[in-house]
């Protein structure tokens, strides 16, 4: 990877886009600690801090700015929003599934839709985020009409900035625009993160010792299954009929479908993440319950230390695993494709039979990888109820250490690919070397 980034580096074109790239990451990080007005950044922080649910999450893909009320609080949740709801919406809706196979006008029409989607989206959540700010007046004193339009305002404004920002990276950058922040997001917390880690193992005796080499060992095993997890794919054979055109022969070469395990990505675990911190984010925004009550244990069983959270945890992935897929991959068109070019799967019929016959390998692939998700995802909830109730030392730091892994692991594979296909597209031979 690095000598395909050295290699890049000799090409001007290649160096350009990288420090385009960085100048916009660099822009998006000053953005991401910049105060809004009248909000006290302190008290808001406190809060995100001693709760748990939807707020925390939010928290980790903004790199801090949500738990810090800065300009780009809302970091790309709203227009990653309206990408999945386009996305739902071009299978419902027949008008915008045309425009969708219309080419690059369709593409163009489509994304001018989104943005406007992406609008739309972060005013309802600015909004929501102020109500849940204003509801402790120490957050923004002296709360009235006034301050409450500047600071959605400031926060709807953070978030057509990020758009912009993502797609300027699309046109100009290198790579994916919303995955070169998110990755950006992630790693400016692991500092913070570092730092207490290592706080904790010298100042907390023997246990401490033994709560920093677990995280150590979970860090590093969980990054070398997710880059095994990432790279992991079943190949189907596909063998293309000969054709005799004129006094040509064309096609009668193989080749094959590749199907990647981590099709999903990270997306089945942002869904269950949403779905189970519902109920602690919705507390957050009501009255505390007293401790002891019926509902304040019914919200312990959603904390990241209950055993049922864990477990509905699992089964949400599974589900959103094949959901995923259901709405991004449609096995009846791909053996249309495979029909009208003259290709075949060896020993299976064209037509449905294909098409039954790629759907089954694909949820066997699905389930693979979904469970793969569920030992990435799970396994720090897991330890962290173990070290809590052991060491009672909690990781809850790591709650969402395996979504983030899987993210910057994604980001860089894909941005190691896009520069060597820059390079290939320019037909320099070091890249390979």
């Amino acid at each position: 990877m690095l000598q395909t980034v050295k290699n890049a580096w000799k090409i001007p074109e290649l160096r350009n886009k990288i420090l385009f790239t960085l100048m916009i990451v660099i822009l998006y990080r000053i953005g991401a600690v910049l105060p809004v007005p009248y909000v006290s950044a302190q008290q808001l922080s406190d809060m995100i801090n001693s709760t748990q649910g939807l707020f925390q999450y939010i928290n980790v893909l903004s790199g801090e700015a949500f738990s810090q009320a800065t300009l780009f609080a809302l970091s790309v949740s709203p227009y990653i929003t309206s990408q999945i709801i386009m996305q739902l919406l071009a299978i419902a809706i027949p008008a915008l599934e045309r425009l969708s196979k219309d080419g690059e006008e369709g593409k163009r029409k489509i994304n001018q839709i989104s943005r406007y989607v992406t609008i739309g989206i972060a005013v309802i959540t600015a909004l929501g985020y102020y109500m849940f700010m204003d509801r402790s007046g120490a957050i923004v004193p002296g709360a009235n009409a006034f301050t409450a339009i500047v600071v959605i305002t400031c926060y709807v404004a953070g978030s057509a900035l990020i758009m912009w920002m993502a797609e300027t990276i699309n046109d100009h950058g290198i790579g994916n625009g919303v995955s070169i922040i998110l990755f950006a997001n992630i790693l400016s917390s692991l500092p913070v993160f570092l730092f207490g880690m290592f706080t904790q193992m010298f100042s907390g005796g023997w246990k401490g010792l033994i709560y920093g080499v677990v995280v150590i060992i979970i860090g590093l095993s969980m990054l070398a299954f997710v880059v095994f997890m990432s790279e992991s794919e079943r190949r189907l054979p596909i063998q293309y009929a000969k054709k005799v055109v004129g006094r040509k022969m064309y096609g009668g070469q193989s080749t094959n479908l590749p199907i990647k395990v981590s099709m999903s990505g990270v997306m089945p675990i942002i869904f269950a993440n949403a779905i189970l911190g519902l109920p602690t984010t919705i507390a957050a925004l009501l009255s505390t319950p007293k401790e002891g009550s019926f509902w304040a244990k019914f919200l312990g069983l959603f904390s990241y230390e209950s055993v049922v959270y864990i477990v509905l945890f699992i089964i949400l992935i599974i589900a959103f695993s094949y959901f995923y897929i259901a709405i991004s991959f449609n096995p009846v068109e791909v053996s249309n494709n495979l029909k009208k070019n003259g290709g075949f799967i060896p020993g299976i019929r064209p037509g449905k039979p294909t098409s039954d016959y790629i759907t089954k390998v694909l949820n066997k692939i699905i389930l693979i990888g979904a469970i793969m998700l569920c030992a990435v995802a799970a396994l720090p909830l897991i330890i962290n109820l173990i070290t809590t109730k052991a060491l009672e030392y909690s990781l809850g730091s790591l709650a969402f250490g395996g979504s983030s892994i899987i993210i910057v692991v994604g980001v860089v594979i894909e941005l190691v690919r896009a520069i060597e296909a820059e390079m290939t597209m320019r037909h320099y031979k070091g890249f390979l070397e």
